[in-house]
């Protein structure tokens, strides 16, 4: 850490410390060249003597120094002073967006429009350069005394064509893309989509995507619709909503192409608020020619067509024309006023004609339903079919339905995968429940049979769900992926997208002639079997990810704090057991590492545990730094020590039906848990798709704990998220990584 007073290259004198990212610290300078103050970013001490570092942080100063634009913070100056490496920028004098939302509440749309448009002109310049921001949030716009607006923070910026990807989950969740999420290759669509979402929480005041947990809220950007922006701000133009549903698809395709055209439509907007001109395409047709997924292709052929366009939403649904403020959009237009008082009058006789139909419709009906059933009563009593005891048990029948319907509000899903479509439709009817095939895709199942549900067996559901599936087309040969140069996080995002299960091993590193390791810890080492090779989807592919250079039961740990997650445990690449918790934190931002157990610089065995504590900011800490005491009556399970982590403990052998996997690994008493009511949710990869479900919800447990929980079939592994309720709130305490077996 620089001191103050301390001045850089003979120019720069330091001021104070401002910021830390997971590479260098920010502090406020002095210019005394040009008599100006400007930010400094400088490299941290434990990287200098690191080429890779040094080259990686050139590389970043490099990109930004390319982009100049009155709406991106600007580099100044980049070099080094003896083993001091900056980059020098310019000091904005202002609040973020997400400053400037929290206290407005929502901004009004001539506003925000006028912030996107800013954005978005930023953010073409990037693009126009090769750069992909890829942390596109309100925290990371930056508001200026004067009213500029300028993106900041490309920090995370490579070039596009690195193919490179580090998610920030922690921090950036609410806005990350669903390709982000799943961990796949992110371009400029990705910060077109995380623009969609910080304008929408502009207009309405929130983001349309929340949960108790950073999985929950990644979940719903991979599988659930949007909320439209119009039921949360009634005055919003229709046209500027279908801006923000564009920018917001979940298929690449269907979004804007580039950011010139966001900006096109933003400037139209404020021309003409309520017109049609942003089309919501369901095919591209003028995009280049891709490869369809067997999963895409089934819900093309299997999802029922839709009868009306995306456009007409408001036509069908709203009774009365919204009132806009025209001081807003005023251009001096009468003609345009015209259009809209015809539009409204067109409007209105269509309610009616609909509304007078809708009348004779229904009465017709009742009619036709009174006659029938006049008819019934005169041919059954004609025939001595109808009497009163008939009558009193139609109406004990009737009544006895009604009391069985209230007493049956949820069901329990069943296990559909590896069942054929005909047993499935027997189960499902026995269980209440509605099933729908939604396509054919490459599994490890059988030929014919069901390979994934999108509801995960012992759910609760209201009755007669509908419960989607997708039917084995059988084990299909694809290549294994190369991961040369990927993070471990990576290489297995990757491998498990093209189908196979992975499993993870850390091996030391072999040494070039040189001395120096082939491969860094943290990054993929090598497969089983090699890059390349035709395996079947399905198959198991062991991933080996390099723990770097052995150096024993010794190692320094490497000092992360200030580091966002994703970057951190790639450095600590060489621990074999990292667990990671939340703790308070107001010097370090939210979402990045407070300190390590054990701490930097000391010296420690990479072969034992090792923790990492995240900020969660001025919120309450998920996990409390005071000793938890031991549980008054512990049974008959492995005894744990303070030293011992939150990880699983033992592995025992599990009875049940044929077909079932079990775990029932014994949790250690979590860290910080102070007798509140637990929640339990398992996160697993189904068919390369993350699927939560609930185990325990509401209850007080008695740790040491063991578990009986019933996974996905042929899932053999998972993630147990254990959260306490303190203050009415649910705090992860901890992480649980679980195995399953098939039980006997």
């Amino acid at each position: 850490m620089l001191k103050t007073g301390m001045i850089i290259a003979e120019r720069y004198e330091i001021l104070g410390k401002i910021g830390t990212g997971g590479m260098a610290d920010v502090y406020k300078a002095k210019d005394h060249k040009l008599n100006r103050f400007v930010a400094a970013k400088v490299l941290k001490p434990e990287f200098r003597e690191d080429a890779t570092f040094i080259q990686k942080f050139r590389s970043e100063a490099q990109a930004a120094a390319g982009l100049t634009h009155p709406n991106i913070v600007n580099v100044f100056d980049v070099g080094d002073d003896d083993g001091i490496y900056y980059i020098v920028m310019e000091l904005i004098e202002g609040i973020t967006l997400k400053e400037y939302i929290s206290k407005k509440g929502r901004l009004s749309v001539k506003e925000a429009t006028s912030i996107a448009i800013q954005v978005s002109m930023g953010l073409e310049t990037a693009h126009n350069h090769g750069i992909v921001h890829r942390d596109v949030k309100p925290q990371n716009i930056i508001i200026s005394t004067d009213g500029k607006v300028k993106v900041t923070d490309f920090g995370i910026a490579r070039a596009a064509s690195s193919n490179t990807i580090s998610s920030n989950v922690m921090g950036s969740v609410h806005y990350s893309s669903p390709e982000q999420v799943r961990g796949g290759y992110s371009d400029e669509k990705s910060d077109i989509y995380s623009l969609g979402i910080t304008l929408y929480e502009m207009v309405t005041g929130r983001v349309p995507f929340d949960g108790d947990t950073t999985v929950a809220i990644a979940i719903k950007h991979l599988q659930e619709e949007m909320v439209p922006p119009s039921v949360y701000a009634e005055d919003l133009p229709y046209s500027l909503e279908q801006i923000i549903l564009k920018c917001t698809q979940k298929s690449v395709g269907r979004r804007y192409d580039r950011m010139e055209e966001v900006i096109e439509d933003l400037k139209h907007s404020l021309i003409e608020p309520q017109g049609d001109f942003v089309k919501l395409s369901e095919v591209d047709t003028e995009a280049k020619t891709v490869v369809i997924s067997d999963k895409e292709l089934g819900e093309i052929k299997h999802t029922p067509k839709q009868t009306s366009r995306t456009g007409s939403r408001r036509n069908e649904t709203e009774d009365t024309e919204q009132d806009y403020d025209d001081g807003d959009y005023d251009n001096g237009n009468d003609d345009y006023e015209e259009r809209r008082s015809r539009e409204k009058k067109r409007r209105i006789k269509a309610d009616r004609n609909r509304s007078l139909g809708r009348i004779i419709t229904i009465l017709a009906l009742i009619i036709g339903a009174a006659a029938l059933m006049l008819l019934i009563v005169y041919i059954g009593k004609a025939s001595g079919l109808i009497g009163g005891s008939l009558v009193e048990g139609i109406r004990k029948k009737k009544v006895e339905n009604t009391d069985k319907d209230d007493d049956s509000d949820l069901v329990t899903v069943p296990n559909l995968i590896g069942r054929t479509e005909a047993e499935a439709a027997e189960i499902a009817n026995s269980s209440k429940l509605g099933i729908q095939i939604m396509g054919e895709q490459a599994s490890d199942q059988e030929k014919g049979r069901i390979c994934y549900q999108d509801i995960p067996e012992g759910s609760q559901v209201e009755a007669f769900t509908t419960v989607k599936y997708y039917v084995s087309k059988g084990a299909q040969s694809v290549t294994v992926p190369d991961t040369d140069g990927r993070t471990g996080a990576d290489a297995q995002q990757i491998l498990e997208d093209a189908g196979f299960k992975v499993e993870i091993k850390k091996v030391y590193s072999d040494l070039d002639e040189n001395g120096y390791v082939l491969v860094n810890p943290g990054y993929a080492y090598y497969t089983e079997p090699d890059a390349g090779t035709s395996a079947k989807v399905g198959d198991t592919v062991i991933l080996y990810v390099s723990r770097g250079l052995d150096y024993g039961d010794s190692a320094e740990v490497p000092d992360v704090v200030g580091w966002e997650l994703d970057e951190a445990l790639t450095f600590l690449g060489k621990w074999l057991e990292i667990n990671v918790v939340e703790e308070k934190s107001t010097a370090v931002n939210e979402g990045e590492v407070v300190r390590t157990e054990p701490k930097a610089y000391s010296y420690a065995n990479p072969d034992e545990p090792l923790t990492v504590y995240i900020s969660c900011g001025n919120k309450e800490p998920a996990v409390s730094p005071t000793p938890t005491p031991e549980p008054a009556e512990p049974t008959a399970a492995p005894q744990t020590t303070a030293s011992q982590t939150q990880s699983s403990t033992q592995v025992q052998s599990a009875t049940g039906a044929d077909g079932t996997w079990k775990c029932t690994q014994w949790l250690d008493n979590p860290t910080g848990y102070a007798g509140g009511l637990i929640r339990l949710e398992l996160l697993q990869e189904i068919n390369g798709m993350p699927t939560a479900s609930t185990i325990v919800d509401g209850q007080v447990l008695q740790f040491p704990y063991q578990l009986n929980v019933s996974g996905a079939a042929g899932v053999t592994e998972g993630k147990l998220y254990l959260y306490e309720q303190v203050n009415g709130e649910y705090k992860q305490l901890g992480m649980y990584q679980l195995t399953f077996e098939k039980a006997e």
